[in-house]
């Protein structure tokens, strides 16, 4: 099958790439640290600083939840001294950890309490994507407490795989924490005075950060955002935004605004991006693009 050809093909690239191309630990002096996609990466760095190498698995303005890998990655993958991961959002990074790197996988979903999936049922059993099947949402990275949890959590792993930085490692650990705590607080502050509390988002991928400020999120797609929303469920987005009195329908940079312009115009409500930072922002890190998303919210929310 072809699948199994291309499989084979990676497979026997790893050691011809991991002599001639990859990144290693041998290469570098450092540990290397493979980041699967942005917020990940952003923490990686942060966390590990200059005692790391971090290689980002996504690159900037790629939707993640579609990576492939090439046999250059899956070899980086197999000789890295970490791979930080959340399963389910990217099927070939979960397939390269279980195959070639399962006892230096740090799942992210593993360190912090994660929130039940929310689907819609059409659009995930129509493309069949795995992200759809997970019993829990991965999007955890858009609620600024959980990454400082995390923070500390990657903090441990890297000093249990490079015990002679560890300590630089947890000093780092709880600086970065101490940061997305703060965040937290602001995001807190901003949000808890709104004259309205709905977000209708282009994909379900802001339910941590609802859940975290007491927001209802109501999403055009579901969890996976390749998923086309049924007749159905635009009409129930609709009928809840007009419900609702929602001024703005929020649209992302990776995903078609396509629906989400067309539901705006139908209800009366201007667009404006909520960025689920799956890539980077334009001249920004985490925090800031964080930060711009505090900004969009207040603004569409009336807060005071």
């Amino acid at each position: 099958m072809p699948g199994n050809i291309a499989r084979s093909i990676a497979l026997s690239a790893l050691a011809l790439t991991a002599a001639c191309g990859g990144t290693t630990a041998a290469d570098s002096g450092k540990p290397v640290v493979d980041a699967a996609f942005f917020p990940l990466q952003w923490l990686a760095e942060k966390v590990g600083g200059p005692d790391v190498t971090v290689e980002g698995l996504t690159k900037p303005g790629v939707e993640p939840h579609d990576l492939e890998l090439t046999p250059q990655q899956v070899a980086g993958v197999a000789e890295a001294s970490l791979v930080v991961y959340v399963k389910g959002v990217q099927p070939a990074v979960d397939e390269a950890v279980a195959q070639h790197a399962a006892d230096r996988g740090f799942d992210a979903a593993t360190a912090v309490p994660t929130l039940e999936a929310v689907h819609s049922g059409e659009e995930e059993e129509e493309h069949g994507h795995e992200e759809a099947e997970l019993p829990y949402d991965p999007h955890l990275w858009l609620d600024p407490s959980r990454m400082a949890t995390l923070a500390t959590a990657l903090g441990g792993r890297l000093a249990e795989a490079d015990p002679a930085h560890g300590a630089a490692y947890k000093e780092r650990a709880k600086q970065t924490a101490a940061a997305l705590t703060t965040l937290d607080a602001e995001f807190a502050k901003g949000l808890e005075t709104c004259a309205n509390r709905t977000i209708v988002t282009a994909h379900t991928a802001f339910g941590y950060l609802a859940n975290r400020y007491k927001l209802d999120q109501v999403g055009i797609g579901g969890i996976d955002p390749d998923g086309e929303p049924s007749p159905a469920r635009l009409a129930e987005a609709a009928r809840i935004a007009k419900e609702k009195k929602v001024t703005t329908i929020f649209t992302e940079e990776l995903v078609s605004p396509k629906v989400a312009e067309v539901l705006a115009s139908e209800v009366g409500a201007k667009t404006a991006v909520l960025n689920p930072l799956e890539s980077p922002p334009q001249g920004g890190d985490y925090i800031s693009g964080m930060t711009a998303n505090l900004t969009e919210l207040r603004t569409a929310l009336g807060c005071q």
